[in-house]
């Protein structure tokens, strides 16, 4: 468990294993004349090896301090020309490296200053909330099912940030902030990375128990009999070839100020995704326990917004569900009613997940009435290679909340990039046996916005939002605080949607 503490004392007196400095591209030597006084070699190897302060670029070197042996880290965060990443991210790459080489210096503490001036003009606060989240985010390793405890990496357990006297309050709000964020982030990672016959639909609802009781929120958890008999047959066919029923899970925050709005944050819980009898090659399954990532966010996020208080009102809704083969199981073909009345041709098994939100967007619409509604899903292949793993897709009609979205990916991390909604894509999902159909047309092709436009089917009027985090849930590459594994995207994101909405 990692702890952070903040002080107001000189960085080079606190007792800790390293002393860190993060530092711009370029960046003035003659800056670090504190560290060079106690760890004169420092200069000499900047110097000798071309250190400059370019991203992640890093330097370190052992001395003696305080009657034992120390290391001095400088870490660079580039400049403001990375095209495509800010000063805040770049801090926050720049950190994450930071606890990569505490690790490799077998360090258990690491001091540093928490510099807000690194950023630009944000506020002090701020900048400890995005230095937690990345120390955190980098701290965070699966190793539940690891018995060598040589790699447990449970060395690295204290950090301390150093600021001016007259700023601690600010950052010691900025610690606690951050903590709440990151723990639901590291919450929905872990929850991800969990087998999956060890997180089952079932698990799922146990965890939102959890999360309800902690926080006072809540809760209802309708099983599969409930949501057959409620005509919710999107959900329904997908859990047919399952043994472990499915369940649609609602989490309700309610703020004290009157007259709230209301947000309704909807995720996508397949636990594992086979393809049902439309079977996705072996290799396509290896990351399949991913497929519920939308869900643990929604409901990680929720976590978070219950200790951070909102002034609007939450509803998160999960449905969840294992898609597998079995002679039960939904065949192509097969035509399927929603909660709304609505028909769909089902013409492959693996397009699954647009099924199980069509029916809880309805709900969410009929039962709530949200001012503006976002849904959460690791839904298609398509966005995942339109997009790659560096932003997720943004499908939406509705200008503000678009500008909304995006304002809020840009600060928390999050980034989305908006894709094309439209009448021309429109006919790519019609059926000639049912009111639509869940694939799209192979004349029209861009699958993700073809799937946007069937669950656009699912939510009237409410104003609404579909992002599709198909490419940035899992394995996410040259990050420096992500491993290979779950990411918890989507957390950061709506938390700070909800916590600016009314801004």
């Amino acid at each position: 468990m990692l702890t952070i503490s903040v002080s107001a004392e000189n960085l080079l007196s606190q007792h800790v294993d390293c002393y860190a400095y993060v530092v711009e591209k370029n960046f003035d030597v003659a800056k670090l004349h504190e560290a060079t006084k106690v760890c004169p070699e420092l200069g000499d190897v900047i110097k000798h090896r071309g250190f400059s302060g370019s991203l992640q670029e890093i330097v370190s070197v052992p001395f003696s301090h305080n009657n034992k042996l120390a290391f001095c880290i400088v870490v660079g965060m580039g400049d403001q020309n990375i095209k495509g990443v800010g000063v805040v991210e770049c801090y926050r790459r720049a950190v994450g490296q930071l606890v990569k080489e505490v690790r490799a210096c077998k360090g258990a503490s690491v001091a540093f200053h928490c510099d807000a001036d690194l950023l630009g003009s944000v506020a002090h606060e701020y900048a400890a909330e995005q230095a937690v989240i990345a120390l955190k985010l980098a701290e965070y390793h699966f190793d539940d099912f690891i018995t060598e405890k040589s790699r447990k990496e449970n060395n690295f357990n204290r950090v301390i940030l150093v600021t001016e006297s007259q700023h601690t309050e600010d950052v010691q709000r900025g610690v606690t902030k951050g903590t709440v964020i990151v723990d639901a982030v590291n919450q929905t990672r872990h929850w991800i990375d969990m087998p999956p016959t060890q997180f089952t639909p079932q698990h799922l609802v146990e965890k939102a128990q959890e999360v309800a009781q902690r926080n006072n929120l809540k809760m209802t958890a309708f099983g599969e009999k409930e949501i057959i008999q409620m005509g919710m047959g999107g959900l329904a066919s997908v859990s047919r070839g399952s043994e472990v029923d499915c369940a649609l899970i609602i989490l309700e925050y309610k703020t004290t100020k009157q007259n709230a709005p209301t947000l309704c944050f909807v995720g996508k819980g397949i636990t594992f995704d086979s393809g049902g009898l439309s079977l996705k090659p072996a290799d396509s399954m290896e990351t399949m326990k991913d497929d519920m990532a939308g869900a643990a966010a929604v409901i990680s996020t929720i976590d978070a917004l219950a200790q951070l208080k909102p002034d609007v009102n939450i509803v998160v809704l999960a449905p969840t569900s294992e898609n597998l083969p079995s002679g039960t199981a939904t065949k192509p073909g097969d035509i399927v009613k929603f909660y709304n009345g609505k028909t769909a041709e089902i013409k492959n098994t693996d397009a699954e997940g647009r099924l199980i939100l069509a029916d809880a967007l309805s709900y969410a619409v009929k039962h709530y009435k949200p001012d503006a509604m976002v849904d959460l899903a690791t839904l298609t292949g398509a966005c995942a290679y339109a997009l790659g793993p560096v932003y997720s897709g943004l499908f939406s009609e509705y200008p503000a909340l678009s500008e909304k979205l995006h304002a809020a990916g840009d600060i928390s991390g999050d980034r989305l990039w908006q894709m094309p909604m439209g009448d021309d894509y429109k006919k790519a999902i019609t059926s000639t046996v049912a009111d639509i159909c869940n694939i799209g047309s192979k004349q029209i092709r861009a699958g993700g916005t073809t799937a946007a436009h069937f669950l656009q089917h699912f939510v009237g009027d409410t104003v609404w939002a579909h992002i599709d985090i198909a490419g940035t849930a899992f394995d996410v590459p040259n990050v420096s605080y992500y491993r290979p594994g779950a990411t918890g995207v989507g957390v950061r994101l709506l938390v700070n949607l909800a916590m600016n909405w009314n801004k």
